[in-house]
């Protein structure tokens, strides 16, 4: 059954408890979880005219790297009416999701779901563009100035809402390496990064020769969909990676554990030097291929194999791209360099997709009317708590809380779907001062550190000595 909107309860003028900025997995899922609290007067504005997720990596066959359960809502909330298995009940495909026995949803699939809440949750506004945050002390209010856009994109009118507190979930943006900026920002050969690759498919698969740069796994997902499409023995692509190896992402059971609120809590409460040295070292927990695409491949390689011959691929990884430039106006040139032959080539390309990732999107501009009250640590990056507020300055009684830009303060689990629902509910929780989502005191067998946590509950069953049964019984 569909979930039925609330009617709205703000009154004109009104300060919110809540304005979210950003539309993204991680907000919806806590506008979701926010829907049922009838205390909480929240509203969530996005520039964007409506909800879409990586639309240029939605790949047929391309799934998920985590299983269903993590939707915007389950892991705080199974009953919910905003759940993925609600989804599919609404859309009558209950039953062909469990006889196609998947775990791990499609892309595609996921943003269809998020469209299908997106589209029937109140107080979400698209097409609203947020210019600006203060805080009032006067007020002891938050304002924030937004910009109503029309369908073209363009300024139609001009608001401002006032709200307790906010929560960003602005998410990331396509990162382009310095040697290929003027490349992507040039007309002509085509560059362009991983994240609008399907727009630009049609083209890539008709050029003479394409470079794929990156070997995470929108690398490897474009490398396979490229490879697929194009002629046998004719095939010309060249795939680059900077890493030792085209590395599979770790997926043990006990590996995974660094996605839990446990592995959160522990990191949040390591040094800062610490903390920087790890994220840098675990790259491979959520920045490699997984099995299946990497066997997929292999398996696509070989394939073109048995008739003799060897595919026109080549995968090299160790490389990295010094710098790079156009050769008249239809091919690029690559500088390459071999950090392990320390040695140097080039190579001429018709097109390159580069598929080397994410960055947190600066929250510089959007917060730089609350500059003088934020906290910093010694690298300038925003303090944030253990319930994901930023540190400000106790003039400020309004909470900030961020989503996916708590990477430095809380580990590889902050741009993970899979903590998505808890980190909400955290938040919700901290925002209410009640317990709305009750959480999991303890969510992996691992121990991190030697010290005891406080969140790890006592045993749930204790010895108990029998009574003997009285005679006649």
């Amino acid at each position: 059954m569909s979930p039925t909107p609330l009617p709205p309860r703000h009154e004109p003028d009104a300060p919110r408890d809540l304005v979210g900025i950003g539309i993204g997995p991680f907000n919806l899922s806590l506008a979701a979880l926010a829907h049922p609290l009838p205390e909480l007067d929240s509203v969530f504005y996005e520039q964007r005219p409506g909800f879409d997720w990586h639309p240029g990596l939605l790949i047929d066959g391309a799934t998920l790297q985590v299983p269903f359960l993590a939707d915007l809502v389950t892991l705080a909330d199974p009953a919910s009416p905003w759940s993925f298995l609600n989804y599919l009940k609404d859309r009558d495909r209950l039953f062909p999701f469990y006889f196609a026995e998947r775990f791990h949803m499609q892309r595609a699939e996921y943003d269809a779901y998020c469209r299908w809440v997106a589209g029937r949750l109140p107080g979400l506004h698209f097409g609203h563009q947020v210019d600006a945050v203060r805080w009032n002390p006067e007020r002891t209010l938050f304002e924030v100035d937004f910009t109503q856009l029309d369908s073209e994109g363009e300024a139609e009118a001009l608001g401002r809402t006032y709200t307790r507190n906010i929560v960003l979930g602005v998410g990331t943006a396509p990162h382009i390496p310095e040697p290929l900026k003027p490349l992507v920002d040039a007309p002509g050969v085509p560059v362009i990064h991983a994240a609008d690759y399907l727009a630009h498919r049609e083209r890539f698969l008709t050029a003479e020769h394409i470079t794929v740069i990156g070997a995470g796994q929108s690398g490897a997902e474009v490398f396979l969909d490229l490879l697929r499409n194009r002629p046998a023995g004719r095939e010309k692509i060249h795939w680059l990676a900077r890493t030792e190896a085209f590395a599979p992402m770790e997926y043990s059971k006990l590996g995974l554990e660094h996605f839990t609120p446990d592995y959160t809590r522990y990191f949040h409460a390591l040094t800062e030097p610490v903390r920087d040295r790890l994220v840098a070292a675990q790259w491979q927990l959520h920045k490699g291929i997984d099995a299946d695409t990497i066997a997929a491949i292999h398996d696509e390689l070989y394939r073109r194999t048995l008739h003799g011959g060897w595919p026109d691929a080549v995968l090299t990884p160790a490389v990295t791209v010094r710098t790079a430039g156009r050769v008249a106006t239809t091919k690029v040139e690559l500088h390459l360099e071999h950090g392990q032959q320390d040695a140097r080539t080039r190579l001429t390309t018709d097109a390159v997709v580069l598929a080397t990732g994410y960055r947190e999107r600066p929250l510089g501009q959007i917060l730089a009317g609350l500059d003088p009250y934020l906290r910093r640590d010694s690298a300038k990056r925003p303090r944030i708590d253990d319930q994901f507020r930023l540190a400000l300055d106790p003039a400020v009684t309004g909470r900030v809380y961020v989503q996916n830009a708590e990477l430095h303060t809380h580990g590889v689990g902050a741009p993970d779907l899979g903590l998505a629902a808890w980190r909400s509910a955290t938040i919700l929780n901290s925002l209410t001062g009640k317990d709305p989502y009750p959480l999991p005191r303890r969510t992996a067998f691992t121990t991190f550190g030697l010290e005891p946590q406080s969140q790890v509950p006592a045993a749930r069953h204790t010895a108990q000595s029998l009574t003997p049964l009285a005679d006649g019984r």
